[in-house]
């Protein structure tokens, strides 16, 4: 597949203990494989697991049907109390 900006992955940063990255390491050398596909797949394969522990129904519901927006999202829908753009500062 054709990467596209829409289905670009991202980069996450992660701090582990030292033993969870020797093992890490360890499965990746022993398996010819990188870290970023354990990682990637442990992420895929839990995610599910978190949201159902950490996120009321409702939330969980929108997250997963796609119509919750990212944070990000929604803070770059804000303007003004007035609801204009806000002023450009050279006027």
């Amino acid at each position: 597949m054709k990467r596209t900006a829409e289905n670009k992955l991202k980069v996450v940063a992660v701090r582990v203990n030292p033993q969870i990255e020797h093992r890490l390491r360890l499965l990746a050398e022993l398996t010819g494989r990188r870290q970023s596909f354990f990682l990637q797949q442990m992420i895929e394969g839990g995610i599910g697991a978190m949201e159902d522990a950490w996120l009321p129904p409702d939330v969980l519901s929108r997250v997963r049907s796609g119509t919750m927006p990212s944070r990000q999202q929604a803070s770059d829908a804000i303007s003004d109390l007035f609801g204009s753009a806000l002023p450009d500062e050279a006027s």
